[in-house]
């Protein structure tokens, strides 16, 4: 996706990445890392019981109008 709004943009991966996260409010992007332990938690047995569950794992960013 950054690879792809950078040449829209004539931008660098570095700046385009800069310009997304800052856009965001969170001045980051996120990183597999930071979604793994939801994932984890989501294939264990501890979320047996969850069913019909929406999550937004989304670094607290909500697309709105």
């Amino acid at each position: 996706m950054i690879a792809r709004y950078a040449d829209a943009q004539a931008l660098s991966p570095q700046e385009a990445e800069t310009h997304c996260a800052n856009s965001a409010g969170i001045a980051r992007l996120g990183q597999p890392e930071g979604i793994a332990p939801s994932v984890a938690f989501l294939v264990s047995p501890a979320a047996r019981w969850l069913t019909g569950v929406a999550l937004r794992i989304g670094g607290g960013e909500v697309k709105s109008l």
